[in-house]
């Protein structure tokens, strides 16, 4: 398969270091894409599921190993913490391996459009103010997400390629969580969107997205537990949301065209 070539792109909430990362398919899509800049948006090692177990198979180790050696080969690798890894935050600034840490960053696409670039759990209310409810219903999205791991096993076992996450499906079949995510994005857009700035791409919710909110451009890169997505932004400043298999590359409808 040939390999793409962006001009940057946004991964997050990759949770290495639990049982819930899909490493295989994160490493194929860090086989077949490149990028001048590489955005790690928060939530890339599990530091709440590690202080409980640890599990750290091979491919995780194989996921870190593929990112510092970009970083060493030329991609520009920033990292930006999430709450999963929020000690990291400590280290605004400070170099790893050729990878920057900062705590939110404003990216320029090639087209002048400012976006910030957070991973969201800032504005969220639940996350900020009542951590232990947030801990609370991470136990029970794991459950789900347990669940529908046997369930992806089962898919391969008899050749189905289909992406169906049952957290996804529970998420949106229950009002209160359609609301959160609704107001998560509400949110962000009302305190960034008068900051000059055209958008905000983010993290947090598992909830790949790219919409436009009063102006504003919302974007949302998803995860690699369930969607196995991400943001790239092509070489004529377009943005694109692309789900991964190992089979190859599928692109979304979220399209954000030149004249946007």
């Amino acid at each position: 398969m040939k390999s793409n070539y962006y001009r940057t792109i946004w991964i997050s909430d990759l949770h290495i270091g639990s049982t819930q990362c899909q490493a295989d398919v994160l490493l194929d899509f860090l086989k077949y894409n490149e990028s001048e800049k590489l955005y790690l948006v928060g939530d890339i090692i599990d530091f709440w599921s590690l202080s409980k177990k640890v599990y750290w198979p091979r491919d995780h180790n194989t996921v870190i190993q593929k990112i510092l050696r970009k970083a060493r080969h030329g991609t520009q690798v920033i990292y930006v913490p999430g709450n999963h890894d929020e000690n990291i935050r400590d280290y605004d600034n400070y170099v790893f391996g050729d990878i920057i840490v900062k705590n939110r960053d404003v990216h320029t696409t090639v087209l002048g459009q400012r976006f910030l670039i957070v991973h969201g759990d800032e504005y969220d209310t639940i996350a900020k103010y009542h951590q232990w409810i947030a801990k609370l219903g991470s136990k029970g999205y794991d459950l789900l997400l347990d669940i529908n791991r046997l369930l992806r096993l089962a898919r391969r076992f008899f050749g189905i390629q289909s992406q169906f996450s049952l957290a996804a499906f529970v998420k949106f079949k229950v009002k209160n969580a359609v609301q959160f995510i609704s107001d998560y994005e509400e949110s962000i857009v009302n305190t960034l969107k008068d900051g000059q700035l055209d958008g905000v791409i983010c993290g947090h919710i598992h909830h790949a997205e790219i919409k436009d909110i009063d102006g504003f451009l919302y974007v949302n890169t998803g995860d690699f537990v369930e969607s196995c997505s991400a943001i790239v932004e092509h070489q004529d400043g377009s943005l694109e949301l692309v789900r991964w298999h190992k089979a190859g590359l599928e692109l979304s409808e979220d399209v954000v065209p030149l004249e946007a």
